[in-house]
């Protein structure tokens, strides 16, 4: 069984490979990313296999905003994306930066800003307070526990901002004292892993502009409108296909997300399954089946697993692709709403019907 990791820990050794302590899974962002270019894979290679990503998803009842971050070393890719959730209309913006000259990341979560922009993009996230998390977690003063966590350092919201030719952001994230996410690392081998930081029902409030219409967002103790964030640091196989899963709302008057991921993970002994429930994290350790009709993507999609039976009924999909030879990538985005149960850690079968979120379909050549 995966373990519960309760205090901070490096990702890596200080030979570049990684450490057999970083592997389980945290309630909270615990691992610093330190991720280095001694790995035994060899300095090129070690370079151009390790990604970095920051990627926030927010849902109102009226549209999407997505807001993506993302280092591939060689290359930098940063996008702006709105779905008008009334027209269909879609507004995307993303640039390529050459060797990601212009980002800037983190190695903790929430741990400080981060900065992309190339020609017509830029995006800044910050936490709120940004004095909250130091940037090295062990440094915090109060130590994490475990299942039962007495007490524990506050976790800092994000301000969330962007611009495009048409697109202004402005968004504050709340984290609600004592709320859950979902932190694990996925281990191929002592040479490629992954760190993943899944954090969903994070209420969320602020400005929208489009085409210079001003919009509100949340506030004022909205319950539908929620962000998702997925902070990523790794090194990666060359070519890799993932499903990920995602969902928030209030059902019979609890807060809850859906955190559901397949493929990559599997027979790592790591997953990125969870279910959140008035912010309290109930892990999901098992491996899960995705089932969809690849040929029409808007037709339902399911997720089945020993505590999971869910489905996803698709309004929208957001397709892209490029392919430049070496590298390429596809994907699939279905945004709609989720019906379906999920065993919480107690044996009781939770509803997720009305969740709004996406599951997707991801094959990357990188």
């Amino acid at each position: 069984m995966l373990p519960e990791i309760t205090e901070a820990v490096d990702l890596c050794l200080p030979s570049g490979a990684l450490d057999p302590r970083a592997v389980g899974w945290s309630r909270v962002p615990l691992h610093r990313a330190n991720l280095r270019t001694g790995n035994p894979l060899g300095r090129a290679a070690t370079w151009s296999r390790t990604k970095r990503w920051e990627y926030w998803c927010v849902i109102t009842p009226d549209h999407v905003v997505a807001l993506s971050a993302t280092s591939l070393n060689y290359a930098g890719i940063y996008q702006v994306w709105v779905l008008d959730r009334h027209t269909g209309e879609e507004i995307d913006c993303s640039v390529t930066d050459p060797l990601s000259r212009e980002v800037r990341m983190p190695s903790v979560c929430g741990g400080g800003p981060v900065r992309a922009r190339s020609g017509p993009v830029a995006i800044a996230v910050d936490p709120v307070p940004e004095t909250v998390r130091p940037a090295d977690p062990r440094a915090w003063s109060v130590p994490v526990h475990g299942p039962t966590h007495p007490e524990r350092p506050p976790r800092p919201g994000a301000r969330l901002r962007a611009v495009t030719p048409r697109v202004r952001v402005d968004l504050l994230v709340d984290v609600p004292a004592g709320h859950e996410c979902l932190a694990v690392v996925v281990p191929w081998s002592d040479r490629l892993f992954q760190y993943t930081v899944k954090d969903v029902t994070l209420p969320v409030h602020g400005r929208l502009w489009l085409d210079g219409e001003e919009i509100a967002v949340g506030g004022d103790g909205r319950t539908d409108t929620w962000a998702v964030m997925d902070f990523g640091r790794g090194r990666w196989p060359y070519s890799v296909v993932w499903n990920w899963g995602a969902g928030s709302g209030v059902v019979d008057g609890v807060a809850t997300g859906l955190q559901l991921g397949g493929k990559w993970t599997d027979g790592t002994g790591s997953t990125e399954n969870a279910l959140v429930l008035d912010g309290r994290l109930h892990y999901l350790g098992e491996d899960l089946s995705w089932a969809y009709d690849a040929t029409d993507r808007t037709a339902p999609w399911f997720v089945t697993g020993p505590r999971v039976e869910v489905r996803l009924t698709p309004f929208h999909e957001r397709a892209a692709r490029t392919n430049l030879g070496v590298v390429s990538t596809e994907t699939h985005q279905c945004f709609g709403t989720w019906s379906g149960w999920v065993v919480d850690d107690d044996g009781v079968s939770r509803s997720v019907d009305g969740l709004v979120g996406w599951a997707e379909e991801a094959a990357n050549r990188w």
